[in-house]
């Protein structure tokens, strides 16, 4: 009998691994990327005081185009940066949730890059 690996098992071993090595805080908040098959989340979080201090996603209300694809992940992390700008965070520590930084969440990142956020 073959047994096929979970990957998102794998994934949350990873993500796990990496939130051992990485912490938000206040003057360098984190931000956390969550994709699933036909969206991508993306939040902003102080992890000294529990709080999510920003969060976009393709699931919104604005949001018209279809959320699976690297197009709309490109716009979430335009979206992101643009509303941490408004709360003054500009540098921001990078989680990719334990995910490969290819596709979706690297079009986040240079979306996030772009809109002025540093990591």
């Amino acid at each position: 009998m073959v047994n096929k690996a979970d990957k998102n098992q794998a994934r949350l071993k990873r993500h796990k691994r990496v939130r051992g090595k990485i912490q938000g805080t206040s003057s360098r908040p984190r931000m956390n990327v969550f994709r699933s098959r036909s969206n991508i989340y993306a939040q902003i979080i102080d992890d000294v005081k529990g709080t999510t201090l920003v969060s976009a996603s393709s699931i919104e209300k604005d949001f018209k185009e279809y959320g699976g694809n690297k197009d709309a992940a490109k716009k979430v992390g335009q979206i992101i940066a643009k509303r941490a700008l408004k709360k003054k965070i500009k540098d921001v520590v990078f989680d990719r949730g334990g995910y490969i930084f290819h596709g979706r969440v690297k079009e986040l990142a240079e979306g996030a890059r772009e809109g002025g956020l540093n990591f």
